[in-house]
């Protein structure tokens, strides 16, 4: 059945990188996000990617720091983040859906994993 799990936050300094991992079982045909919600703010899109045709799509603030990449012999979803600033500092959630619009709305996906914590020092 369908199942995401999260790995690879932790605490780093400013200017720094972190890779997350989002191991997706269970589905086909369908695009993988990486969404973010710190204390007291909106849960916010991150990147995306369709799993069959690899296109991409990012949020402004994160676009040129951050890479999103899949390897499908590892069903696995990842997020390179570069440059790392304190206003990243958020729990990051995995999420799919099956549909091919409305993407970058938290409303658009039915499945979510448990979230990582990213903390990044000043």
């Amino acid at each position: 059945q369908e199942q995401l799990v999260e790995s690879g936050g932790g605490l780093v300094q400013a200017g720094d990188s972190l890779r997350l991992s989002c191991a997706a079982s269970g589905f086909d045909r369908h695009t993988t996000a990486w969404f973010r919600q710190a204390p007291g703010k909106e849960r916010e899109f991150v990147a995306a990617i369709r799993w069959r045709t690899t296109n991409t799509y990012y949020a402004d603030s994160v676009r040129g720091r951050f890479t999103i990449s899949s390897d499908n012999t590892k069903n696995t979803v990842y997020l390179q983040m570069n440059n790392l600033k304190p206003e990243d500092t958020a729990v990051y959630f995995c999420a799919v859906t099956g549909r091919g619009w409305s993407i970058r709305a938290a409303s658009a996906y039915d499945y979510w994993g448990q979230g990582t914590q990213v903390t990044v020092s000043s």
